[in-house]
């Protein structure tokens, strides 16, 4: 079943699409609110209810139609908050198996107070932006209106991320790609005069490695220097202490992984230090870094642990306070028939689960949502 978590899909291929209402992201159905038992090896309860047959590879949240409900996209449709019908959004071609888009992103790129959506893909070099068409369009079902943001010529893209990197309020627009010793890009979303399709923003590139990248992404604090660091599959990069976008970041090569998009930089034990959590996205295991400080040289040493192995490709990860005590959960699932089924697992049916953080055991407790 299509299921996708956060930004990326824990599918590629089609199933009975849906939405997590009380999370706020898709899992490949629609699970009602839960309901906390008083057993707690039980955990909370999910209905699930599937939505769509469909293919996606990217999901976003927020108000669409201005009704003060959060809504949800997810590729070719829109999913209104309350009904949670399927409404149309935009035509995406099929591709070896794929669809032809890996993220969704919503943003107000005309300035009109409404929601747009702007998205990449795998190869083609294109960000486009699709138009909001406003209250009487989506009335009608109309699609969005499609319009080149940017033509990056970069290729082999596994994965965009959307992070206000540097603190000025707005996202920057940064690009995972599967090969290793490529660079890492970033595309920074600054004002601009509208332009012909009425956009007031445009895509200002900063390239901060030539030949890093690798398949996994993720944001945060890694150094514990307050600045966000950008993490890639052949390690992470630096950001510097002033003028992020006229140099290249530091590089550390610190792993080698084909890891999660995104990887989460989180302090998990409470040592003062940020550790990550990440997933094998085209293998079998999830687990967690535990970051043991700095060695003699300067370079950060970790330590690994085991979460779940029981399962393949954890493709995303996200976190949110499901039972409301304050503290998030890891929530993650399998994606289906990913590489068209040759992975490890990939033919195995999906899975989605939840996984509570026990401080004393510094370990992490499994709850299912559905399987």
């Amino acid at each position: 079943m299509l299921r996708i978590l956060n930004h990326r899909s824990l599918s590629r291929f089609a199933w009975p699409l849906s939405v997590t209402l009380s999370a706020a992201f898709s899992s490949g159905y629609l699970a009602s609110a839960p309901s906390l038992q008083a057993a707690e090896p039980t955990g909370l309860q999910f209905q699930v209810i599937p939505l769509k047959l469909d293919a996606n590879e990217g999901i976003a949240a927020g108000d669409i139609d201005g009704d003060g409900q959060m809504d949800i996209v997810a590729g070719r449709d829109w999913y209104r908050g309350g009904d949670w019908v399927a409404r149309p959004l935009r035509l995406i071609e099929d591709w070896n198996g794929y669809v032809q888009s890996n993220g969704d992103y919503l943003h107000d790129v005309n300035g009109d107070g409404r929601l747009d959506v702007i998205a990449g893909s795998f190869l083609p070099t294109q960000i486009h932006w699709y138009e909001n068409p406003g209250t009487e369009g989506l009335r009608l079902g109309q699609t969005w209106k499609q319009h080149l943001l940017v033509d990056t010529g970069d290729t082999t893209n596994e994965a965009q991320l959307m992070e206000d990197l540097d603190g000025d309020g707005r996202p920057e627009w940064i690009v995972n790609s599967w090969r290793k010793g490529v660079p890492t890009r970033i595309w920074r979303l600054v004002d601009s005069p509208a332009d012909a399709s009425g956009a007031v923003i445009k895509m200002v590139p900063a390239t901060i490695g030539e030949k890093a990248n690798g398949h996994g992404m993720g944001v945060g604090d890694i150094n514990g220097d307050g600045l966000l660091d950008i993490l890639v599959g052949e390690g992470w990069y630096e950001h510097p202490d002033s003028n992020p976008w006229g140099q290249n970041w530091k590089f550390h090569p610190d792993w080698d992984l084909q890891a999660s998009i995104p990887m989460l930089v989180r302090d998990l034990d409470g040592d003062g230090r940020q550790d990550i959590v990440f997933g094998n996205g085209h293998n079998f295991g999830l687990q967690w870094w535990q970051n043991l400080g700095s060695d003699e040289t300067g370079k950060l040493q970790w330590k690994e642990h085991l979460i779940d192995r029981d399962w393949s490709q954890p493709h995303s990860l996200a976190w949110s306070d499901l039972d409301g005590d304050g503290q998030v959960e890891l929530i993650t699932g399998k994606r289906y028939f990913a590489h068209n089924g040759s992975d490890p697992g990939g033919r195995d049916m999906p899975c989605l689960y939840y996984y509570k953080w026990d401080g004393a055991a510094k370990g992490f407790k499994k709850f299912v949502i559905e399987e």
